[in-house]
């Protein structure tokens, strides 16, 4: 087969890939299931997509289409041909603004699709929690619908035509047709013409459309996949005394991938909803009275009609990111109803208001009624968001499973309905915790399962059946908005029925007579409980590290951690960091998500002793710059840049470092070197000829520009300017870290001037370098003694009252991120964690202390454009150098909304990185910098970023504590 798909990928415009890294990263998606697929294609135009098809027909295999592989019910795993087209089929094609639709292709994400819209007026509907990533193809797939489905509807509703390729590889479009087009359309000779006719002949008799009507869920629930959706055909005017046009596309929507591979889909679009908005957060001190309250809220036209209850409020108590967000809480609600309404005009949306809250008062049921208005219902909305992903956090074995969160009922049925659905999750051990579309009558459930033990794997059979059973009961759907998939299709007969269910292989048979559309998904599925991620009762692998997992229980259950929710996948206008390498590639190795599969698979299955001596993990491994971004951004905190770390300790254990390596690792000591000489030395970085042959040796991109030595060290500027204060504010340490110290002794000197100006003592004393180059690098031996070191000299002197302050984000905060991985002494590695701040957080707190005014800073005015490095984000914020840059009364500061700088240490120094590197400051940095008037400031506080805006754009960007320094009136 290898020769045939080598073949293959040398008549395809797009890529191919069929190695044991690419299959193994995407073997899974967000669900529990894992297959090996043969390849994994990145078709590049319709002609691949029919090569694929050819392919698949004539060598008896499958091809499973993907977009951002976000799927919890195993829609995206299989053994065939992953084929992906996230990365190409990606273009808004046509936007018709008169009649409010546009044409796009399937990898278009839903937010990039919204963005666009904006100028227009318009916008997509249905909208999931994935919306930053997930795509529309995607959602067409699954017939997604999301918080406002009450107000826009599903997929279903918004999907006016489709595109798509058939299994012999010719291609149809299905949109609405009248009667005599249907008929015409039948006369085809062609498989379009052929699914037309079979189509007529299976729903023409009248005790099929009756069985349908029988054993299909109620049609007032419209969030309904259960199997394929010919209940929607059978009321048309060709079927029934309806007056509604038919369109085949209706049947596509949450078919998985199944029937057809989509190319281009027409959209119904909407008015850009009202920005005037309200949100009644009613509390109640029950569940049922919670749930008695929905049926009256919602004859009042809701926008979004949410629930959520006290244990998801109560894992947000704790969290020093959220705790604020929790301003509307009153008291102790055992569960909140979440009532939005939006209107254009502000008096018709008070009368709303009124009307609503009079309902609820009158009701009796709830206890109070808090109104949020405009930016604070974000807040909430917030707060209900990650309230349910820190739940799913879970360290250990044990895990929120996807199976049973889907089911939907008629709304008039939830609040019965969740009463005997809380009895079955009693009589399982299981709480039970609600977090439902409430309006839509949806509730999201996981149980709380180790899928690792065999007895938990006949639970998690178990409990799928009984709650199928329940769900039958009240006529709804075990697939509200998450698709059948792999979990759920094996009970699809049970639901409908045994003649809807052989009535719906026969559909899958005229579209896909050869099963070549993913098979196993909604008709012919395997058991739920085969093809787990892990398998049951297995002997767990022991992997001893040199960093410290414990908070994890080990490497191989932090990279387990990842859930393949494809947080990373998000682009760069959707803000945050994660994933830049994926950001400028778009390939899915690139994604954290990638890098945790692969480190799962190898470090499971590996013969090896050492089992991080495989060069896959080295090219999975290879874009992970180490910005961190994954530490805060992913809800399941997967800290990929601590993993990398320990893979280049493992793996050059075996295989040795390169000179280059060894060169970026121990660059402080030739820092220290070329310092005591550094004007010859600076005359030999400048040179072209020995810089060249620096860099050749070396490897280093030709571009880059040789960073240079200070004249004199912050070290030697201290020594030499030592002053006692007159009765300072408070006494301070300062870390004077190897790239201040040797690199950017302007800024170690410029925060000594501004701390002793504002009447700091300031005391540095001889430490090691922070570490971070032998972190970066995987030298962690090397790394654990500086730690070990640092910990030792600074936990005798710091204190509250005497914290340490430094200057580079990557060098200071290792003091609370990797050095409580290496320490030998862990508890007094996080004893001094808590007393070490970089300079802007105690600038914060001084200010906020009252310590610190803008009447010690100039009044002069002065613009500033902040860009924040990628681990002050991740593990402090850029809030405090907001804060901070702010305090002069004149001065004006904007933070650049971006992600990583894409220099990341030696990473965009490196010859075969030096691309990506750029492509990745490109994103957003580089276009805010070039765009900013020269009188505008450049705030950067990374030596890396500051090398970068000057290599990308030609603008030098300056230290905050140097433009403070600067704004001093002394």
């Amino acid at each position: 087969m290898k020769n045939k798909l080598k073949e293959l990928s040398s008549r395809l415009e797009g890529e191919l890939y069929f190695d044991s890294l690419w299959r193994s990263i995407f073997a899974t998606d967000a669900s529990v299931y894992r297959n090996l697929p043969l390849a994994a294609a990145y078709p590049k135009s319709n002609e691949d997509l029919k090569e694929l098809i050819n392919f698949a027909a004539t060598n008896n295999t499958s091809l499973i289409p993907r977009t951002a592989g976000t799927s919890l019910a195993g829609q995206c795993v299989g053994e065939g041909i992953v084929t992906d087209v996230s990365k190409y089929f990606t273009r808004i094609l046509e936007v018709d603004e008169k009649a409010r639709t546009v044409r796009v292709q399937p990898g278009v994400i839903r937010d990039d699709l919204n963005r666009h819209l904006k100028q227009y007026g318009l916008f997509f509907g249905p909208n999931t929690s994935t919306s930053n990533r997930c795509m529309i193809g995607g959602m067409v797939g699954n017939n997604s619908s999301g918080t406002t489905s009450i107000k826009y509807g599903v997929t279903r509703d918004k999907v006016v035509e489709l595109k798509v390729l058939l299994s012999d590889g010719s291609e149809a479009v299905f949109s609405e047709v009248s009667s005599e087009e249907f008929r015409s359309k039948m006369e085809l000779d062609s498989m379009e013409g052929e699914i037309y006719r079979k189509l007529y002949e299976e729903l023409k008799p009248e005790e099929v459309r009756q069985e349908i009507e029988k054993g299909f869920p109620k049609p007032e629930i419209h969030r309904r996949n259960t199997g394929y959706a010919v209940d929607s055909l059978i009321d048309t005017e060709i079927f029934s005394e309806s007056n509604k046009k038919i369109n085949i596309a209706d049947l596509l929507c949450g078919s998985e991938g199944t029937l057809a591979f989509t190319t281009e889909i027409t959209l119904q679009l909407d008015p850009l909803p009202a920005e005037n908005a309200v949100m009644i957060a009613a509390h109640f001190d029950s569940v049922e009275k919670c749930l008695q309250a929905v049926v009256p809220a919602m004859q009042h036209s809701l926008f979004t009609c949410e629930m959520m209850d006290k244990v998801i409020l109560d894992c947000t108590k704790n969290s020093i990111k959220y705790r604020e967000n929790r301003f509307f809480i009153e008291g102790d609600p055992a569960a909140i109803l979440m009532l939005e309404l939006r209107a254009g005009d502000e008096t018709e949306l008070l009368d709303r208001t009124a009307e609503l809250i009079k309902t609820l008062t009158d009701s009796g049921l709830a206890y109070a009624l808090p109104v949020l208005r405009n930016d604070t219902i974000d807040l909430a909305l917030e707060l209900r968001k990650a309230g349910l992903g820190l739940l799913g956090n879970i360290v250990g074995d044990k895990k929120a499973v996807a199976c049973i969160e889907d089911t939907a009922v008629a709304v008039e049925d939830l609040a019965e309905y969740i009463n005997e659905f809380s009895a079955l999750m009693k009589e399982y051990g299981q709480d039970a915790v609600y977090y439902a579309h409430a309006g839509a009558g949806e509730l999201h459930l996981r149980p709380i399962l180790n899928l690792k033990k065999e007895e938990d794997v006949v639970l998690f059979r178990k409990i799928t059946q009984d709650v199928a059973a329940l769900v039958k009961k009240y006529g709804g759907s075990m697939s509200g908005e998450h698709g059948d998939g792999r979990v759920r299709a094996e009970f699809i007969e049970f639901m409908i029925g045994a003649e809807n269910y052989q009535l719906l292989k026969r559909v899958k048979n005229i579209f896909d007579p050869n099963h070549i559309f993913n098979p196993g998904k909604i008709i012919d599925a395997p058991p739920m409980d085969e093809d787990l991620r892990y398998e049951p009762g297995r002997k767990e692998p022991e992997i001893s590290t040199l960093m410290d997992f414990s908070d994890s229980l080990g490497i191989l259950r932090g990279a387990e951690n990842c859930n393949g929710s494809g947080d990373c996948r998000k682009p760069a206008e959707a803000g945050g960091t994660m994933c830049p390498s994926y950001r400028a590639t778009r390939n899915e190795k690139d994604t954290t998500r990638a890098r945790a599969n692969a480190l799962r698979e190898f470090l499971t299955h590996s013969e090896k002793v050492n089992r991080f001596d495989h060069r896959e993990l080295k090219e999975v491994l290879e874009l992970c710059i180490s910005c961190k971004g994954c530490k805060s951004e992913c809800p399941s905190n997967v800290d990929m840049a601590a993993y990398k770390a320990e893979f280049q300790y493992q793996y050059q254990r075996k295989n040795g470092s390169s000179l280059r390596s060894k060169a970026f690792a121990y660059n402080t000591r030739m820092n220290r070197l070329a310092s005591y000489f550094p004007h010859i030395s600076n005359a030999v970085f400048r040179s072209n000829l020995s810089s060249g042959l620096i860099k050749k040796m070396l490897e280093i991109a030709p571009e880059r520009q040789m960073p240079l030595v200070a004249t004199e060290t912050v070290s030697s500027y201290y020594k030499k300017n030592r002053t006692k204060q007159t009765n300072p504010v408070k006494e301070i340490y300062l870390f004077n870290d190897e790239f201040t110290n040797y690199l950017d002794a302007e800024v170690g000197k410029a925060a000594l001037k501004l701390l002793r100006t504002l009447n700091y003592e300031v005391e540095i004393v001889a430490h090691p370098e922070s570490g971070r180059s032998f972190i970066s690098k995987g030298f962690l031996e090397e790394a654990k003694k500086v730690a070990n070191k640092n910990i030792e000299i600074f936990g005798k002197i710091i204190s509250e009252d005497t914290p340490l302050l430094g200057l580079e984000p990557s060098a200071i905060l290792s003091f609370r991120d990797e050095y409580l991985r290496l320490a030998n002494d862990r508890p007094a590695a996080e004893k001094l964690s808590k007393n070490v701040f970089l300079l802007e957080e105690f600038f914060k707190k001084e200010i906020l202390a009252g310590n610190i005014s803008a009447s010690a800073f100039t009044s002069e005015k002065k613009k500033i454009k902040l860009h924040g490095h990628c681990h002050q984000k991740a593990l402090s914020g850029v809030e405090s150098t907001f804060i901070m840059l702010n305090l002069p009364q004149n001065y004006e500061v904007t933070i650049i909304p971006s992600g990583c700088c894409g220099m990341a240490g030696s990473f965009g120094y490196e010859k075969e990185h030096y691309e990506v590197s750029m492509q990745i400051g490109e994103q957003t940095l580089f276009p805010a910098v070039r765009k900013a008037s020269d009188d505008i400031i450049i705030a950067a506080p990374g030596t890396s970023c500051r090398h970068q805006i000057i290599d990308g754009t030609g603008r030098k960007a300056l230290h905050p504590v140097v433009i403070m320094a600067q704004a001093l009136k002394i």
